[in-house]
């Protein structure tokens, strides 16, 4: 068969690649420059290795992309440090990522503690999730974890993640996270980008034609059976399409749509993103990764902190790869009409800069030789009460038109291993398609 896919993020690039092995013939579309998604890196002259665009690691559970990993031959390139995690609390940062570290926590009573310790583990090991949908997060953990730790630890997470719609996410969200995650995170020599560019080489050379600055406008049922793909070099014709986009793209690229599934469409909400990377002359956190930062309220102005995420990868991996570099991530979840989403560079540089005194009393402006800006409009899925309802099929209404984007991964959370995992089957679900469109043979590649 003729197959197009659009978007070659980490879920387009996942499809394509089994596609392409499975003999399809198939056009890959990008309307950016590069390759990656979310998951794409960049890197600066005086570095060895790229760096992610927005922080990214993986845990030892992620058996969908560290499985292609290996398939494309890089699994010896794969290491699993163990960086420290934080929470700050009443001016410093304490760690977080152990049940030792949680029990010398000072911002929560012992009752607290056993009480949050005693359900953290419940929930680790429950399997069934579709039960806690039915309840908010802020319901569920005051409930059964206590009043005090949602108020300490859980709605400042949910407030940094979702601001004003923290109070609909749903359990199940909540449960996921704890479900899946490992205290060792998983990197590539050479970064994420590493994997992005074998994996592109890998569909190329199976003869996939991957096509960068290539947007597709329009996708519509052809006369003939199949569907024509419109893009900006012209028009052709398949007998199936992948599009992994975000979901208000796809309402707006294929008009043919039913009513009702344009509609759900339009009704996932998410949160966008941004980060501003700091490349420092000096370490500004001692120790710690991942320091996540107290958001008190939904409205910035009124938190500690105007960003909500503190990462210094450095911490995480040598800064020999980097030429010394100390790198940092301010980061925070958005609205995409956000003010903070309009600033400039150097308008963030003077609203965050001065926050770093906080973390470390000896920073000074001078430490920082450099920083980038990348900013997306579609980042975290916000899942509601009941969410799996509104979840649109994989398979849309449109004969031969496949929809795969992150906000159906759900109860996970986004990331590369489910975005692999969701590529992948929806490619199977094409392949296992026995004739073209609408019963007719497929078209000849």
């Amino acid at each position: 068969m003729k197959v197009a896919v659009v978007g070659a993020g980490i879920a387009g690039l996942s499809a394509a690649f089994d596609l392409a092995r499975a003999g399809h013939s198939v056009t890959l579309y990008e309307s950016s420059d590069e390759p990656g998604g979310l998951a794409a890196g960049f890197r600066d002259p005086a570095w060895d290795w790229p760096l992610e665009r927005f922080y990214h690691h993986w845990f030892a559970s992620d058996r969908d992309v560290l499985g292609l990993i290996r398939e494309l031959g890089l699994g010896h390139l794969l290491f699993f440090p163990r960086p420290i995690t934080s929470m700050w609390h009443n001016g410093r940062d304490y760690p977080f990522d152990s049940p030792l570290a949680a029990l010398r926590y000072p911002g929560l009573s012992w009752p607290a503690k056993v009480r949050f310790g005693l359900v953290g583990l419940y929930l680790r090991y429950t399997r069934p999730w579709r039960a806690l949908e039915r309840f908010t997060v802020e319901e569920w953990a005051s409930r059964w974890m206590g009043r005090e730790a949602y108020q300490q630890l859980w709605r400042p997470l949910l407030i940094s993640k979702f601001n004003e719609h923290y109070r609909t996410v749903n359990m199940a969200w909540f449960w996921a996270r704890i479900y899946k995650r490992s205290p060792r995170l998983g990197y590539l020599q050479g970064g994420f980008q590493r994997f992005v560019d074998v994996l592109v080489e890998a569909i190329t050379r199976l003869g996939a034609d991957v096509q960068l600055r290539a947007p597709v406008e329009h996708i519509a049922p052809a006369t003939k059976g199949g569907l024509e793909v419109s893009a900006l070099q012209g028009q052709t014709r398949c007998d199936a399409a992948v599009v992994t986009t975000n979901p208000s793209v796809l309402a707006g690229m294929v008009p043919s749509l039913p009513e009702d599934y344009a509609e759900r469409l339009k009704k996932l909400q998410s949160m966008g993103a941004q980060v501003l990377i700091l490349a420092l002359r000096n370490q500004l956190m001692r120790q710690t990764y991942w320091l996540s930062l107290p958001a008190l309220s939904p409205e910035k102005s009124q938190n500690p902190f105007p960003f909500t995420a503190l990462v210094e990868h450095t911490n995480y991996i040598d800064r020999k790869h980097y030429g010394g570099d100390h790198l940092v991530y301010c980061g925070e979840y958005l609205r995409p009409d956000h003010p903070h989403m309009q600033l400039t560079q150097e308008e963030l540089l003077a609203l965050y800069l001065p926050s770093l005194k906080q973390v470390n009393p000896d920073f000074e402006p001078d430490w920082l030789r450099t920083s980038y800006l990348f900013r997306t409009a579609y980042a975290q899925p916000v899942p509601p009460v009941n969410h799996s309802r509104n979840i649109p099929p994989l398979e849309t209404p449109v004969p031969g038109l496949y929809f795969a984007s992150m906000s159906q991964v759900y109860p996970w959370d986004r990331g590369t291993n489910y975005a692999v995992e969701m590529g992948r089957r929806v490619a199977q679900m094409v392949i296992s398609q026995p004739t073209g469109n609408d019963g007719l043979p497929p078209i000849s590649a």
